[in-house]
């Protein structure tokens, strides 16, 4: 619970960084994009955490999500935000 925590606070911070990146979205031919991906399977269950921001010269956008599966059944959570122009 606690990683699952520390996952959804890095996202909450990390959108406000690539939504002030979106004055370098002016450059012709700009883009930036970051991603990282965590996944687990064990005798316990099996889970998957992603995120992902990307900025370009029509916009920006950022999402996270994570899913788990276990004996207990499925759960998960998804966030997107984003503006294009």
């Amino acid at each position: 619970m606690r990683a699952l925590k520390r996952v959804l606070a890095v996202g909450a911070l990390t959108a406000p960084l690539v939504i002030g990146c979106a004055g370098l979205a002016s450059a012709d031919d700009f883009d930036a994009h970051f991603g990282k991906t965590q996944f687990v399977a064990n005798e316990s269950g099996a889970g998957l955490a992603e995120k992902c921001s990307y900025v370009d010269e029509h916009g920006v956008e950022h999402h996270d999500f994570w899913i788990w599966a276990d004996d207990n059944g499925v759960s998960g959570s998804f966030t997107e935000a984003g503006a294009h122009f």
